[in-house]
């Protein structure tokens, strides 16, 4: 009996196994593109509609984290609230998020993803839900649920690129991983969208926050009625790889030079984004407020005009950078095999002088704030899909949602969990005065963090360039050494035991 067939005894229900008919490809060599079908168990239709609803639900992810962000000078005023605890809305999301993100990356190697997600998204659904009925008295339940809801996230968004790279290889892979990180820059500019405009026909944020449930309660039913679970590594021909413990994986990810210089940067671009995403429309509206293009506001949805323009830009540069990050890369692979690492480095490197020159502006001319927050967006949206390549190929197959788990733990505990909470201590700190002019001046040096640490991500990315040929060699051609132990079910509970004493 094979390790699967004996996993599939203990968990029926959340196995392993695959969920397609006819037995499981045996075959050690490399599958040609016709024999794809057949080795992930998906049909061609069902792996693109698997593509799209992952899409959508990472679209979803993305509007619902966001929509907070477009009505916050709303919460502000509706709490009594300063900014330091204001950041503390996104940061008690990302906290949750990151720590639970292990736990879902473990069960994501082990079990069946399409269930692990359906309870996810559906527990996330609930919580936003009960989070637009916080009374004003009582702050510290809207932090709770919204920590809550980081649950449901990481439950998601650890687990789906782990099947679109188990549904295709080389480059179909990476076009289908650029369609769904396309998502990310469109769903976080359609909640400032959606969050703003809704606040403001029902004059209450607290419309903003129940959008998103009723459309999760949809991506639940896609989950269950069109995905269909494939074989891991099966499309890449990795019948020989077996689930070794966690700590393992952690060990042996830890000592993958690729994957942490990559992590690394790809947490500066958190850390920008996280800033930017939470602060960008009240930044943008004090300093209309001090150019004398917008009165003082104090009650009301006060920023729904910046937050619909800032969500707009969002929306078309995530489009632009991300197309244009794979469209460059591809033509790049063609000359070297580094293209990846260095396009992510020339993205954030170019995009931190245009976030300082938007910043520095602000005061002086709106039209050029907004040129050069497009341009500055457009370069850092670049990244998305080809980080989650690279770490993809860097990765073997059984140990890849262990991977987003922890790059997902080290990006936000550096990066977008502390972000927006640190911009608004350092706000609070330099402020002088509680005038508009003070407010916006505060804001604005804090936000220059965000230009600085953009270089420091670019360098590390340059790092990452220096080692990828060797470690994505190193991943494609690994095979398991007989003193690594593998977790195998027993009676019930799971058992470390070498794999000389299960192989023949």
């Amino acid at each position: 009996m094979s390790l699967s067939e004996q996993a599939s005894d203990v968990v029926p229900f959340f196995s392993d196994e695959s969920e397609a008919e006819g037995p499981e490809e045996q075959g050690g060599g490399a599958p040609r593109p016709q024999e794809e079908e057949e080795a992930s168990g998906v049909s061609k239709v069902r792996a693109l509609m698997t593509v799209l609803v992952l899409c959508y639900i990472n679209l979803l992810n993305y509007m619902d984290r966001f929509t907070v962000a477009g009505v916050l000078p709303d919460i502000e005023h509706f709490f009594g609230i300063n900014d330091e605890k204001s950041g503390l809305l996104q940061t008690v999301f990302i906290c949750s998020y990151m720590f639970l993100a292990p736990v879902f990356g473990y069960l994501g190697d082990r079990y069946n993803r399409k269930y692990i997600m359906s309870v996810g998204i559906l527990f996330w659904s609930l919580v936003t839900l009960a989070s637009s009925y916080t009374p004003k008295e009582h702050f510290w339940a809207l932090l709770l649920t919204r920590g809550l809801v980081g649950v449901g996230e990481a439950s998601y968004s650890t687990i789906a690129p782990t099947i679109i790279a188990d549904l295709y290889v080389k480059g179909k892979r990476t076009n289908m991983l650029s369609i769904f990180y396309f998502a990310i820059p469109v769903g976080s500019g359609l909640g400032y969208i959606v969050g703003s405009q809704v606040g403001n026909i029902a004059h209450d944020w607290h419309w903003a926050l129940r959008v998103t449930p009723g459309l999760g309660l949809v991506a639940v039913v896609l989950l269950l009625l069109v995905v269909q679970e494939p074989r891991r590594g099966a499309i890449e021909a990795r019948t020989d790889l077996h689930h070794t413990s966690w700590l393992t994986d952690v060990q042996v990810l830890s000592k993958n030079r690729s994957f942490v210089l990559s992590t690394l940067g790809f947490t500066a671009v958190a850390f920008v984004t996280g800033s930017l995403a939470l602060w960008a429309p009240t930044f943008l509206f004090r300093a209309a407020v001090v150019n004398g293009e917008r009165p003082p506001c104090f009650e009301g949805n006060c920023a729904s005009t910046e937050s619909l323009i800032f969500g707009t830009i969002t929306v078309v540069t995530g489009v632009l950078g991300v197309s244009s990050g794979v469209m460059i890369s591809r033509k790049l692979r063609t000359r070297t095999a580094r293209a990846d690492p260095l396009v992510c480095a020339a993205g954030l490197l170019l995009s931190a002088p245009f976030l300082y020159l938007a910043i520095v502006f602000a005061q002086s001319s709106t039209v050029a704030t907004y040129i050069f927050i497009f341009l500055g967006e457009t370069f850092l949206s670049m990244n998305w899909a080809i980080v989650a390549d690279i770490l993809l190929y860097v990765v073997v197959p059984t140990r890849r949602a262990t991977a987003e788990a922890l790059q997902i733990v080290f990006s936000h505990l550096l990066g977008d969990a502390g972000s927006p909470y640190l911009i608004g201590v350092v706000s609070d700190s330099l402020q002088q005065t509680d005038s508009f002019l003070w407010q916006f001046r505060s804001l604005q040096l804090s936000l220059l963090l965000c230009a600085f640490v953009a270089v420091i991500g670019g360098g590390f990315f340059l790092l990452t360039a220096l080692f990828i040929e060797h470690d994505r060699n190193r991943a494609e051609n690994y095979v398991p050494t007989g003193d690594e132990p593998i977790v195998v079910p027993k009676s019930g509970r799971s058992t470390r035991v070498p794999v000389s004493s299960v192989l023949i």
